[in-house]
This record gives structure tokens, sequence and C-alpha cells, in this order.
């Protein structure tokens, strides 16, 4: 009888392990905060942090992935520098194009116009006045003063560095100097190939990487000889002593 109590038992609790049996997670866990994290709540007050602060500013000098600085300043100078000499570095494919298109519908042509003339549905309905077309020959825009203006703003134009990437803004800016392109009636510009533009890129990055080689090499030669004339100037020293 009571080796049939003990096999009954067995049996029971040998079902009750295989019912509590999940393969997706652990049955049971040694320290379970090292397994799951607490979850704070954003801008809530914990003792955990400093000041019970949970959401904390960036560390001094630290800038987002992805993020590039820019390195013309928001002033008038900074935007005739920018417009003389900044060119996009996108290549002209079709695809970069396109998306500019589409974008440029999104964030652009309420004011704007679809054909860049100046008379988009806000301007039609004179909630925004004196928008110019992209040809107006006062402005003169290029590539470099179209980025600026969308890194900045300009005037009633506010700026756009926060609604839409690098990337992206370079896209707006080949399909807005397209738009100028038709306006003045000249000829649409050929797009470059996915293949050209790898093949460019390649290149650019191989002059970029013996640039920096020189540079360094430049550098490394220069701290030599500072290190070969202290160095003499220290044994003139000694011998002048003894």
């Amino acid at each position: 009888m009571k080796r049939l109590f003990n096999i009954g038992l067995l049996l029971v609790s040998a079902s009750l392990a295989v019912g509590c049996f999940n393969k997706d997670d652990r049955n049971y866990q040694y320290f379970p905060n090292m397994y799951e994290s607490v979850g704070y709540e954003a801008y809530g007050s914990y003792e955990t942090f400093e000041n019970s602060q949970e959401a904390k500013l960036p560390v001094e000098g630290t800038i987002p992935r992805g993020w590039k600085p820019y390195g013309y300043e928001d002033s008038n100078d900074g935007y005739q520098n920018a417009k003389a000499n900044l060119s996009n570095p996108l290549p002209y494919t079709e695809d970069n194009v396109n998306e500019g298109k589409a974008l440029y519908t999104i964030y652009c042509a309420i004011c704007h116009g679809d054909k860049g003339d100046g008379k988009g549905t806000l301007s039609q309905r004179e909630k925004i006045l004196g928008i110019p077309a992209y040809n107006d020959a006062g402005r003169a825009i290029t590539e470099g003063s179209v980025y600026h203006v969308m890194y900045y703003g300009l005037n009633t134009m506010g700026s756009y560095a926060a609604q839409i990437s690098e990337k992206e803004r370079w896209q707006i800016n080949h399909y807005v100097m397209d738009l100028k392109r038709q306006l003045n009636g000249d000829p649409k510009r050929e797009f470059v190939s996915e293949e050209e533009a790898e093949l460019n890129t390649l290149v650019e990055n191989t002059d970029a990487t013996e640039e920096m080689s020189a540079e360094e090499h430049r550098e490394d030669n220069h701290a030599a000889e500072t290190h070969e004339e202290e160095t003499t100037e220290g044994e003139q020293e000694n011998t002048e002593v003894n």
C-alpha cells in the first residue's frame, strides 16, 4: 500500500512539473531582478537617480548617433558662405530625386507650390505672402543656399532640421534644383547610375583615407622633428654645463 502511495505521489509530482514547464521562459530564476530590469517612467521622479530625475541631459560634448555637425553659422555671412561653397554630396540618382519629390510634396509644396513657383496653397489663400519662385533672379538660389535655409530657416520659413534628416534634406535639395531648371526652361539633368554612384563614393572614401594618412604622416614627421630639436637642445645644454 505504501509503495502504491509513493508511486502515485511521484506521478502527481511529475505531472505538476511537466504542467508548469514553459520552454519560452525560465521556470526558476535566481535573483530575478538580474533578468527583469525595472521599467522607469520617462520624466519620473526616483530616488535611484541624481536629483531624483529620470530624464538626464546628454553628456557634454556628445552628439546623437548618425548626426553630423553643420559647419556654417546661422548668419548672413554663413548663408553667403554656404551659397558659394556648399554643394550636394548625394549622387544625382533617380531614387534620390524621387524620394526628394515625395518629401517635397509633404513638407514644401504647401507654401512653395508643386512647381516651385511660390504659389502653394497657403500662398493662394493669402496666409503667407511674398514666397519667391525658385528661379527668382534676386535670390539666385544654389544647392548650398537651399540646404542652409532648410537647416536654419529664413524669414517666415522655419528650420526643418528637426523634421527631416541630413540625407532627406539633400534629397529635397536635388528636387528643388530640378524645379528651378524647369522654371528656367533648362534641359533636365541626366541621372547617375547606382553603379557609378557607388564607384564615385568608393573613390571619394579612398581619397579621404589617403588624405588622412598623409596628414597623420606629416604630423608624425613634425613630432619627430620637434623631439629631435628638443633632444639636440638638451644635449647642448648638458655640454655647456659640463
